[in-house]
């Protein structure tokens, strides 16, 4: 179930969720259906919060590297010769 899930995109698999509570929500499913909607919403939202945090992890590095780059006119000083 979870192989399936990663292989998702993330609005595939945001819109799912979404579904997935609104079936849990209206108390219209048996109990057997819920538990397996229950646990496909489990590995959902598992699955997404990866993904927000790798995400979040590029756009970090991203940010590190663009306050790390200089130009030109800037010297590091921080490395000199002994």
């Amino acid at each position: 179930m979870e192989n399936n899930v990663d292989e998702l995109t993330f609005r595939e698999a945001m819109g799912q969720l979404e579904q997935i509570v609104g079936q849990l929500e209206s108390g219209e499913l048996e109990l057997e259906e819920s538990l397996e909607r229950y646990a496909l919403g489990v590995a959902l939202l598992s699955s997404l919060q990866k993904r927000l945090k790798g995400a979040e992890q590029k756009v970090e590095v991203l940010m590190g590297e663009l306050a790390e780059s200089v130009d030109d006119d800037t010297q590091d000083t921080t490395l000199q010769k002994a």
